[in-house]
């Protein structure tokens, strides 16, 4: 190829690639534009989208009771460090040990809202709300306590099996 060839090839691909950007653009700019008025309408007006992931909370019911056993894996899977679980070994009724949750803190400043935590929670007892106004003026502030005082963990109801009548008549 000779460089007249070269030379007019690369400018008709430049110039197909200009074309192509622009045409983005001005497809944007007659887009109708939407102007949120926040701070004066922030409950009647503002849309926050559903799958925002704002700040994590723990899901209790009416009884207070949430459904963290303590296993850890959102603290072990978290990572920056965001979330500390406390937790203690307790013994019940049966004379069996149980890990109870003691403290379950999460720290929003540091949180890069990946979903790690809740998409790896066995017991589903965490997940993303979509509340986004968290502006403080200190940082300790951000670190909070997501289970509330006296809250413990649900009950497992176990089904009442019917006996199976084993003799064969």
């Amino acid at each position: 190829m000779s460089s007249f060839t070269t030379y007019f090839t690369s400018l008709f691909k430049g110039i197909k690639s200009l074309l192509t950007g622009m045409k983005v653009t001005i497809k944007e700019f007659f887009t109708p534009k939407v102007t949120e008025c926040y701070p004066e309408n922030r409950h009647t007006t503002l849309h926050v989208p559903e799958r925002f992931r704002g700040e994590l909370i723990m899901i209790h019911n009416e009884q207070n009771e949430h459904s963290c056993s303590a296993c850890g894996l959102c603290q072990m899977n978290c990572p920056n460090g965001t979330i500390k679980i406390e937790s203690e070994i307790i013994e019940t009724e049966d004379g069996k040990k149980k890990k109870v949750l003691k403290n379950y803190f999460y720290d929003l400043g540091s949180c890069t809202f990946c979903n790690v935590c809740v998409m790896n929670c066995p017991q589903g007892a965490i997940k993303f709300e979509n509340t986004f106004e968290n502006a403080v003026f200190r940082r300790e502030i951000l670190v909070k306590k997501l289970n509330h005082e006296g809250s413990k963990m649900k009950e497992k109801k176990v089904a009442e099996q019917k006996p199976t009548n084993t003799n064969k008549e």
